[in-house]
């Protein structure tokens, strides 16, 4: 039964050891003098699980008494993440060695931040859930937090660990209103409680509080109060990070607690996600536009497409998770160029956040400008790019499960949020000259920026086969 379970755990289990590895190997062979070594590595560690794990035998096997669920789900989940975190850490070299913050525990909080979301997506047990959670969380508050001689990273960090604590508090509530009317804190046993008798107003406020919890770390409104600030205050890298890989496992989590745990309450917990879905929608799209600083514009934009992520899931059908899934994916995607691009707004060897630095930039730097208006136009889900079709899937989802009403306000929302996009891109080519950024752009940053401009043009013909992968995916969840 051990061996069983070990080898259902293997990427975590050999991802927990490189992390203690790489710690030992940075505390006795010179410390920072290795860091970049350990980046590297991590790096590729990173890679080599992604593949791990993208070609694994399919079927869904648990371990540890159903605590720990290998599915199919997982997988794709897993496969995100871990390439979105192994890209954003790699962009992360040049900046972190420019600012003197390249220590060799940056990789490994990295790391093990990655564990923690490899374990949230496969948890099958409220335990579970929380675990891989605070294991992610509590090294997402050190790198929030990592340039220590910087009043607004220190703030961002301490911002994120008190509004992190208070949703925890919400999350852990709720897990014990559930383990306190259900009997256990299995998800399958949850489902057969569910089955068996009548929602109890209990158990509902569990979800209810459960669901808060899960929106913070999405940074669903009305729970986004941390995004903007710690998105502006945290460094760069950090920003971009945790603009994807995060995003992805908290997303799969809230799909794999409401499907696997409450699926046989779908109508009960539609609506919450519902409304999570409206109110980020809206709040995304209209308070970016008053944003100048682009991080902060780019936090309220990652509210807004988690409210139309929010919206597949919504739906409460696999075509909804299937939605979700490719929309996650797309939206990874998509803001791996636009921080590769971010990464690079200097003058003068300091960083310029403000959007009017980019004036006229198209005649500095054309080929820049170009892939980062496609990005910019795939990110306002204007046809026909990539971006449009994970809006589209979403919708469909939503009008196919009876939320039409949902569907026609994310259109809305959409051509409200499509403001600020399209002005970064009017700003580029028609906008008041500016003093020219002159930040050198290193050859894995270009090289993640055309990519991701090359995804989101050339990714129209089939999505590179996503579609039919998530929707094994998601089947492999509802099953």
């Amino acid at each position: 039964m051990i061996a069983a379970d070990l080898s259902t755990v293997l990427p975590e289990l050999l991802l927990a050891i490189y992390a203690m590895a790489a710690l030992m190997w940075g505390v006795y062979l010179g410390k920072d003098t290795q860091a970049r070594t350990i980046l590297w590595a991590t790096v590729g560690v990173l890679f080599v699980l992604a593949v791990f794990v993208g070609f694994a035998p399919e079927g869904t096997r648990t371990a540890f008494g159903g605590m720990f669920t290998n599915d199919g789900f997982g997988r794709f989940a897993k496969v995100v993440i871990l390439l979105g975190a192994a890209i954003m850490l790699a962009l992360s070299e040049d900046y972190l060695t420019r600012n003197d913050l390249m220590k060799f525990e940056f990789p490994i909080l990295i790391a093990l931040a990655v564990l923690g979301m490899m374990m949230m997506v496969s948890a099958g047990d409220l335990m579970a859930l929380y675990m891989g959670l605070e294991l992610q969380s509590l090294a997402l508050y050190v790198v929030a937090s990592f340039r220590r001689d910087s009043l607004r990273s220190t703030e961002a960090g301490l911002k994120y660990f008190v509004l992190g604590a208070l949703s925890s508090g919400l999350l852990l509530y709720g897990a014990s209103l559930t383990y306190g009317y259900t009997g256990t804190t299995t998800f399958a046993g949850i489902t057969s409680v569910l089955e068996s008798e009548d929602m109890s107003l209990g158990l509902l406020f569990g979800i209810v509080f459960m669901c808060c919890g899960l929106a913070f770390k999405v940074s669903a409104a009305p729970f986004h109060m941390w995004t903007p600030d710690v998105y502006e205050g945290s460094p760069t890298p950090v920003t971009g990070f945790f603009a994807t890989a995060p995003k992805v496992a908290a997303m799969a989590l809230f799909a794999r607690l409401l499907h696997d745990g409450f699926g046989a309450a779908v109508s009960d917990w539609q609506q919450i996600l519902a409304f999570l879905a409206l109110v980020s929608m809206f709040l995304g799209a209209i308070a970016a536009i008053g944003q100048r600083n682009i991080k902060r514009l780019m936090a309220f934009s990652s509210i807004g497409h988690m409210g139309f992520a929010l919206m597949g899931l919504a739906a409460g059908t696999v075509e909804g998770v299937q939605a979700m899934l490719i929309y996650m994916a797309i939206y990874v995607a998509m803001n791996i160029g636009v921080f590769a691009f971010i990464l690079n707004m200097e003058k003068d060897g300091r960083p310029v956040m403000d959007i009017g630095s980019l004036g006229l930039y198209s005649r500095v730097e054309p080929a820049r400008a170009a892939m980062l208006a496609v990005l910019m136009f795939s990110l306002a889900g204007v046809p026909p790019l990539v971006g449009f079709f994970g809006k589209f899937y979403v919708l469909m989802a939503a009008v196919d499960a009876g939320l039409t009403w949902l569907a026609v306000a994310g259109v809305v929302a959409s051509v409200i949020g499509a403001f600020y996009y399209l002005r970064i891109i009017y700003l580029m080519y028609f906008g008041e000259p500016a003093d020219a950024l002159d930040g050198k752009m290193p050859v894995v940053h270009f090289a993640a920026l055309s990519a991701s401009a090359f995804v989101m043009v050339f990714g129209i013909i089939n999505l590179f086969g996503v579609e039919d992968i998530a929707a094994a995916a998601a089947a492999t969840l509802l099953q």
